[in-house]
């Protein structure tokens, strides 16, 4: 699903109207529709709903959705903020409709006029859409704060008023939305952890827009689905042999932290991939042939990596689970750069090796994949002012270094030297936890090497890895769920997307 711009949703508004043509007042009437039967199925009609409206389209949505509510017997009050100017024309007709129905409206001039709201209703927020600019203030400003400090259920259509679209909302006035309605598509700003307490819960409804625009508008940003995930997988002949499936090392592990091995170990099998090789230290070896017996092992060093490692005949290498911070192990990682121009999976102290030397981003092989958290992101590239300019700092570097980044989150974004993001869909907060990206560092590692390209490897990898996540979640729980749950689910995870 292409996620688009503040600027493309409103041509994708005027090409649909256009194209269909409709009068945009028909449009309205569909998002209002489509909010007023998701109200109805969540059984949220049943309580006194309070819907505070702006002048402009999103305003109008509101009021054509207080109509549909009074239409069918839901009682609701309207109250709009007045600017001293006109609505837009669509405001004004559903305006005229509106009185027809109910008395019940108010015109907000001043915080004298804010309502008292009781902990038993609902209030609906129609004050600002995908176009605002600039940041609440004044009567506005104290409106919101008035709504966010009625500890009621808000429900935002389209976007949390204050919300921008493509733009740091951090220092400003907004809606804090338990659900927020909007429409078609997700908006950046719905997947960025900083805007979390104003989104709440979001959910995305299908009004129609014209399905032509949406396939020929480029996006830089996109939100990953089943059906994309679907095209990617790659049926397995009948006539193959592990051959055909690539030969993966993994070059993992250190005293004490062999578990991180293991688990990078069975993230990739799990995969598929037709071998795996090990290389891990001797204190590691009788932990790794009996935890993951399928896996073969090579033994370099006694606690920790050393010496020199041949990966020129192997298809890639994933290289960085619980290696630890050491003269030995930075000396291997700095060999591997220059010994081989292979794709390089690098996580975990191979990341911290590279915030500490910098020289080495330069060196990477091109076409390697890096996998950062945020903190570790911010160690190797410098600290972000907010989670939009992390994106934009990971898509200029990205391109710089010809590296996909894979920047792990709630909605883990895959960035690209080519200026494409793909943040995945999959996943829960029971996936905070050591040892998850040990997991998804091996099952990256794994599928590349069975030829998947890229990005396509990690699209998948980081969607699969989620999926087992929440299957992991739903047997175990959140709270009790661990990496090696997640493990035991890549099964379950790979049938659900292949027995469709």
């Amino acid at each position: 699903m292409k996620i688009f711009s503040s600027s493309q949703i409103n041509n994708w508004d005027s090409v649909s109207i256009k194209k269909e043509n409709i009068p945009s007042f028909q449009l309205m009437e569909r998002a209002a529709t489509a909010c007023y039967h998701w109200l109805v199925k969540k059984y949220f009609i049943q309580k006194p709903i309070m819907l505070f409206c702006g002048k402009g389209n999103n305003g109008g949505d509101g009021l054509a959705l207080a109509r549909m509510l009074l239409q069918n017997n839901v009682p609701v009050s309207i109250y709009i903020l007045e600017s001293g100017k006109n609505g837009s024309y669509d405001f004004q007709m559903n305006l005229q409709q509106l009185h027809l129905l109910t008395t019940n409206i108010h015109f907000i001039q001043s915080e004298h006029f804010f309502p008292i709201i009781e902990k038993d209703q609902l209030v609906i927020d129609a004050l600002f859409g995908t176009g605002l600019n600039k940041p609440l203030d004044g009567i506005t400003s104290q409106l919101v704060n008035h709504l966010n400090n009625s500890n009621t259920p808000i429900i935002s259509i389209d976007i949390p008023s204050g919300v921008f679209c493509d733009k740091s909302t951090i220092g400003h006035v907004a809606i804090h939305a338990t659900h927020t309605l909007s429409f078609q598509s997700v908006k950046l700003a719905f997947l960025m952890s900083e805007n979390d307490k104003y989104t709440g819960m979001f959910h995305i409804l299908n009004i129609g827009l014209n399905r032509q625009f949406e396939l020929e508008e480029p996006a830089v940003y996109e939100a990953v689905d089943e059906a994309m995930i679907q095209d990617i997988i790659k049926p397995r002949n009948k006539f193959s042999h592990k051959g055909n499936f690539g030969h993966a090392i993994l070059i993992a592990g250190s005293y004490g932290m062999m578990g991180a091995a293991v688990l990078a170990a069975k993230g990739c099998l799990q995969t598929g991939v037709g071998k795996l090789t090990c290389f891990i230290p001797s204190c590691g070896y009788d932990i790794m042939q009996s935890s993951a017996p399928e896996a073969m092992c090579k033994v370099f060093g006694e606690t920790f990596l050393s010496g020199t490692i041949d990966i020129s005949a192997y298809d890639v290498t994933g290289i960085g689970p619980g290696i630890g911070l050491n003269n030995e192990t930075t000396l291997l990682i700095k060999d591997i750069f220059h010994s081989e121009n292979k794709q390089i999976v690098l996580d975990a102290d191979a990341l911290n090796i590279l915030s500490s030397d910098k020289n080495l981003l330069k060196k990477i092989p091109s076409g390697s994949v890096i996998t950062p958290h945020q903190k570790e992101f911010e160690r190797i590239f410098g600290t972000a002012a907010n989670d939009f300019d992390r994106i934009h700092i990971a898509l200029k570097k990205a391109a710089d270094l010809n590296i996909y980044i894979i920047l792990k989150g709630h909605y883990t974004a895959i960035i690209t030297p080519m200026g494409k993001v793909y943040f995945n869909s999959t996943g829960n907060a029971g996936m905070a936890k050591a040892g998850m990206g040990d997991v998804l560092t091996g099952m990256i590692t794994g599928l590349m090497a069975q030829q998947y390209p890229l990005p396509e490897a990690t699209i998948l990898a980081v969607y699969l890895h989620g999926l087992a996540g929440d299957l992991a979640s739903n047997k175990k729980s959140q709270q009790a769920m661990q990496a090696s749950d997640l493990v035991t689910c890549i099964a379950d995870a790979w049938k659900s997307l292949t027995s469709k």
